[in-house]
C-alpha cells in the first residue's frame, strides 16, 4: 500500500468510523480525519517538485480485483490529476468547518456522507481501470444525492431526484461504451487499451469511434454541465446545503471536464476533432447564455450557479482547442473555478446563516455592519471576473489564447463572457453590500467569526498565489498536457492508417 492508497481509502475509513461513533463526536472526527488526509495528500507532491518532472503515472497500484470479468484495482497519479486530488482534500475539511453550526439534525450521517463523497471523487481522479472509474463515478453520486435530499432547502427532493436522473442517464451511456470496449479488448485497463490503440491492435471505424465518443461525451457533458444539459445545476445548487454546493461546484463538476481530457481526447481523437466545431459552439453558447441568465437572477445561489455554466464553458472551449495553451488554460481554470466559486458559495452561505434568505433584495448595505465580510467578498468577486493578479485571469487568458489559435471567431464571442461576468458579479456586490443599511441587516448580519475566517482565508490566499505565481502549478500540468496532445496525435495517425493484424484476444472494430 502506497501513499495514494492511503489518501484514497482514509475517507472511506472516516465514513465508517463516523457511523460507528456517537453523534457528539462526529464533527470533530470528520474535522481531524479530513485534515489528516489533506496533510497526507501533500506528500503526493514530492515526485513533481523535482528538477526533472516524472514521466507517466506515479504512486501506481495495480492488482487484480475481479477475475471474470477482468477488473483491476489500478490507480495512479499524474500532472493532470495531482492538483484535482489536492483540491478535493483541501475542500473537505473546509466543508466540515462551514457546516459546524449550520447542520443541527442527523449530524452523524451528514459528516459521514461528506467523507464518502471525498472517497468517491478522489477515486474518479486516480482510477486507471475503466470499470473502477465507473464504480467511483457512481459512488460519488450517492452522498451528494443524500446531502441535497436530506439537508437541502424547501424543494430539495425535486432537486436531488433531478440531479440523480440526469447523471444516471449519462452514466448508462458511458457504461455501455465501457462494456463495448471490454468486448473488443478483453480488458477494462485504460493503459492497456491505450497501448493497443497505439500499436494498431485496436482500431475503430469512424462511425464506431463517433458513437463511443458520444457515449462518453454525453456523460461528461451532463456533469460539467455543458449547455443545453445544464438545467439540473441551478436547482441542485439552490437547494443544497452550503457545503454541498461547495463540493458540487468545486470538485464534482471537474469530474466531467477531467473525463473529457482523460478519456474523450485520448481514446477517440478523430471523433473529438470532427466534433470540435459544434462542441466549441455549445461551449460559447454556454459562456454567453450562462452569463446573461446570471445577470437577471434575484437569487444569489442561482446567480453563482449560472456563473459556473459560463466559466466551465471556457474550460470546454480550451479542451477542444487541441493546443498547449488552450489545454493548459482549461486544466488551470478547473482549479481556479474550484477555488473562486467554492469561496463564493461559502460567502453566500455565511450571508444565508445570518439573514436566512438567498434573495438579493433582502440585503443591501451589508458593508456597514460587516466590513471584513465585504472585503473578502470583493476579493472573491474580483477573482471570479478574472482581474489580473488573481487566479481566474491566468486560466481565462490561456484559454482565449488557445482558442484564438484554433478559431479566432471563438475567441471573439467567448470574450463577451468575460465582460458579462464583470457585469453580473459587480452588480451582485453593489446590491448586496452598498446602499442604505436596513434595520434587519444591521441587527442580523454581524461580521466574520474566527471559524469563518479559518474556512475562507486558505481560499483567498490561493486566489493570490495562483494569480501571482502560476508557475507553482503549471509545470506539472503542462508536462502532462504535452503527453496527452502527443498521445492524441499518435492515436489519430494509427486510426487513419491501415489496421495492423489482430493480436490474440483483441477484435478489430472495423
Amino acid at each position: 500500500m502506497n501513499l495514494l492508497d492511503l489518501v484514497l481509502f482514509l475517507p472511506l475509513l472516516g465514513f465508517l468510523t463516523i457511523l460507528i461513533l456517537p453523534k457528539e463526536s462526529s464533527r470533530m472526527t470528520a474535522m481531524l480525519l479530513s485534515l489528516a488526509i489533506f496533510v497526507l495528500s501533500l506528500g503526493l507532491l514530492s515526485p513533481f517538485l523535482a528538477d526533472t518532472l516524472p514521466a507517466g503515472y506515479q504512486f501506481i497500484s495495480n492488482t487484480s480485483w475481479i477475475d471474470s470479468p477482468a477488473i483491476r484495482y489500478h490507480i495512479g497519479l499524474d500532472g493532470l490529476t495531482l492538483w484535482l486530488v489536492l483540491l478535493s482534500t483541501l475542500l473537505t475539511p473546509i466543508a466540515v468547518l462551514i457546516s459546524w453550526n449550520y447542520i443541527d439534525h442527523r449530524v452523524k450521517e451528514y459528516f459521514a456522507f461528506l467523507m464518502l463523497l471525498e472517497f468517491g471523487v478522489i477515486g474518479v481522479f486516480v482510477s486507471l481501470d475503466l470499470f473502477l472509474f465507473y464504480v467511483f463515478w457512481e459512488v460519488s453520486l450517492v452522498p451528494m444525492y443524500f446531502l441535497i435530499g436530506i439537508w437541502g432547502h424547501d424543494r430539495r427532493i425535486y432537486a436531488a431526484v433531478k440531479f440523480f436522473l440526469f447523471t444516471m442517464a449519462g452514466s448508462v451511456l458511458m457504461l455501455a461504451a465501457i462494456i463495448y470496449l471490454y468486448n473488443l479488448t478483453g480488458t477494462f485497463d485504460y493503459v492497456s487499451i491505450q497501448q493497443m490503440i497505439q500499436s494498431g491492435a485496436l482500431t475503430f471505424t469512424p462511425q464506431t469511434e463517433l458513437l463511443l465518443f458520444l457515449a462518453f461525451f454525453i456523460a461528461f457533458a451532463i456533469k460539467v454541465p455543458l449547455f443545453p444539459l445544464h438545467t439540473w445545476l441551478p436547482d441542485a445548487h439552490v437547494e443544497a446545503p452550503t457545503a454541498g454546493s461547495v463540493m458540487l461546484a468545486s470538485v464534482m463538476l471537474k469530474m466531467g471536464t477531467y473525463g473529457l481530457v482523460r478519456f474523450c481526447l485520448t481514446l477517440f481523437p478523430n471523433a473529438a476533432h470532427e466534433s470540435a466545431p459544434w462542441i466549441g459552439g455549445l461551449a460559447i453558447i454556454g459562456i454567453v447564455y450562462g452569463a446573461l441568465v446570471a445577470l437577471v437572477q434575484p437569487n444569489m445561489k442561482k446567480l453563482v450557479a449560472y456563473s459556473s455554466v459560463s466559466h466551465l464553458g471556457f474550460v470546454v472551449l480550451g479542451i477542444f482547442s487541441f493546443n498547449q495553451q488552450g489545454l493548459d488554460g482549461a486544466v488551470y481554470q478547473m482549479l481556479n473555478h474550484g477555488i473562486s466559486t467554492g469561496a463564493l458559495f461559502i460567502l453566500v452561505g455565511y450571508l444565508y446563516e445570518r439573514r436566512h434568505s438567498l434573495e438579493i433584495a433582502a440585503y443591501g448595505g451589508v458593508a456597514t455592519p460587516a466590513p471584513n465580510l465585504s472585503i473578502i467578498f470583493l476579493i472573491t468577486t474580483l477573482a471570479s471576473i478574472g482581474l489580473p493578479l488573481l487566479n481566474n485571469f491566468v486560466g481565462e487568458f490561456l484559454v482565449l489564447q488557445g482558442a484564438a489559435k484554433a478559431n479566432f471567431t471563438w475567441t471573439v464571442f467567448a470574450s463577451l463572457g468575460v465582460i458579462l461576468s464583470a457585469c453580473y458579479m459587480l452588480w451582485l456586490y453593489q446590491r448586496t453590500f452598498y446602499g442604505k443599511t436596513s434595520e434587519a441587516v444591521a441587527h442580523h448580519v454581524p461580521d466574520l467569526t474566527t471559524r469563518e475566517w479559518a474556512a475562507i482565508l486558505p481560499l483567498v490566499a490561493l486566489m493570490f498565489w495562483m494569480g501571482l505565481y502560476a508557475q507553482t502549478f503549471l509545470p506539472a500540468i503542462s508536462a502532462q498536457n504535452t503527453a496527452i496532445l502527443n498521445q492524441m496525435q499518435r492515436n489519430r495517425v494509427v486510426n487513419a492508417a491501415t489496421p495492423a493484424p489482430q493480436t490474440p484476444g483483441v477484435r478489430n472494430a472495423r
